[in-house]
């Protein structure tokens, strides 16, 4: 891979994807409401919380380990001041704009460097994006998964959601 081919990926599609998926994972979390956070659907799953968690700080170290060229395994564990869907969705905020800014003001070189990740593959740094964005929505749609279990719509994800279909019906009647 060229830089510009990097490049291209980076602009014309990463970063466009990124900025698509961002306000509805946003919108799954913020569904979560904060007196059911620790559900799960089995004893062996992740309660809401630390699901919710999991995606955005698997996100956040995905795009770091790009602009940066390579990962840092440090602790993900969940802050003590992040408590609530909320606070994980204000984190997330902050974090993913200020990543998209990094990643846009990353020089073209360095999309390319080879990263390996965990011993496991190496593969040029921006194909990671593409990794987080997958391992994103995996996530997003398990945790979609325990809302309707928990007495709470499901938002929209890609395109009208049952939930907001009823909703818009019943304005009309």
């Amino acid at each position: 891979m060229t830089p510009e081919q990097a490049a291209f990926l980076l602009q014309s599609i990463f970063l466009p994807v990124y900025a698509a998926e961002h306000p509805v994972t946003k919108a799954v979390i913020a569904a979560i409401p904060p007196d059911k956070a620790d559900y799960r659907p089995d004893s062996i799953a992740r309660n809401a919380i630390d699901l919710a968690w999991h995606i955005v700080i698997a996100e956040d170290r995905f795009m770091n380990a790009v602009a940066a060229g390579g990962f840092t395994f440090d602790n993900a564990s969940r802050p003590e001041a992040i408590r609530t869907p909320g606070d994980i969705v204000a984190w997330y905020s902050e974090r993913f704009a200020a990543n998209i800014e990094r990643l846009r003001t990353t020089a073209v070189d360095a999309l390319v460097v080879p990263i390996d990740f965990r011993g496991l593959f190496t593969f040029p740094a921006v194909v990671f994006l593409q990794s987080a964005i997958s391992h994103s929505i995996h996530h997003r749609g398990q945790l979609s998964t325990y809302l309707r279990p928990m007495g709470v719509n499901v938002p929209s994800i890609y395109g009208e959601s049952y939930d907001a279909r009823r909703a818009r019906d019943s304005l009309r009647q």
